[in-house]
């Protein structure tokens, strides 16, 4: 774990991850509605060159980020699910010495994601992060010299969110998780015009007795049929029960269990 938070809080190049997106509304996640929102950091490593932070510290940071992210989706997603994040290791970076040593921030998590409905995991073993601090103009000189710890540890929460959501879409796609992608808006074509059924001057009819219809007679218009009205879908944001418990990935027991009940459907006449 040290080694791997050395090399990482050295390296000059990150990945970079931008999480201002929350302007501009949720991505597609199928029928996703955040239930339990739990951070842990029980067994937590501090790397070296790195500010002091403790467990609550990084739980607060974590759980806003979390929170900002993913309960925007309840106005959207019909089913629950819970997410349980392990911080399993951090650096802080601290003021280096300008274009020669800038250590980099970094966050290690490790991910569960609960089905609330089939009371299962998602994934079976704990999807790890790594996240690295976005470059800026700030972070390209040593975040330690121009952020605080709280600054860090925001920024970091939010990109590690952003990821646990790109990862939460791929296995979507991937695994038909939340009910599998949604299908591709496309703009509605116009109905194709079914060309007229060629007449002939006079038309053969079932009853040899009844007169022949001239070809340019006016053929009597179908009668106007109203579709029947479906029963709306549930809204979304249905209101939840607590029950029983939810095992998350640090092995906690959460005593109660979120389970969805659907407000009744109005039923037209």
């Amino acid at each position: 774990m040290f080694s791997r938070l050395a090399i990482l809080c050295v390296c000059l190049l990150a990945a970079c991850t931008n999480s201002n997106d929350l302007g501009r509304g949720p991505v597609p996640l199928g029928d996703f509605a955040l239930g339990y929102n739990v951070v842990v950091a029980p067994k937590m490593v501090k790397g070296p060159v790195s500010r002091e932070a403790s467990e609550e510290e990084w739980k607060a940071a974590l759980t806003t980020a979390i929170d900002d992210r993913f309960r925007r989706y309840d106005e959207v997603g019909s089913k629950l699910y819970h997410l349980g994040i392990s911080v399993e290791g951090y650096v802080l970076a601290e003021a280096g010495i300008p274009l020669v040593f800038s250590p980099k921030s970094v966050l290690i998590v490790n991910v569960t994601l609960w089905d609330d409905a089939a009371q299962k995991k998602l994934n079976d073993a704990p999807y790890q992060l790594t996240v690295l601090e976005s470059a800026s103009g700030e972070t390209l000189m040593g975040s330690g010299l121009t952020q605080s710890k709280e600054v860090q540890m925001g920024n970091l929460s939010r990109n590690a969110a952003k990821e646990i959501q790109n990862w939460m879409q791929k296995q979507m796609r991937e695994q038909k998780w939340f009910g599998g992608p949604a299908p591709k808006s496309s703009k509605a074509k116009p109905a194709e015009e079914t060309a007229p059924a060629k007449t002939p001057d006079t038309a053969t009819v079932a009853n040899p007795d009844e007169a022949p219809i001239a070809a340019n007679s006016q053929t009597a218009p179908a009668p106007n049929v109203t579709p029947s009205k479906k029963r709306p879908l549930p809204k979304p944001g249905a209101t939840a029960t607590l029950s029983s418990g939810v095992l998350l990935p640090d092995e906690t027991i959460l005593e109660p269990e979120v389970v969805l009940h659907a407000p009744a459907a109005p039923v037209s006449e």
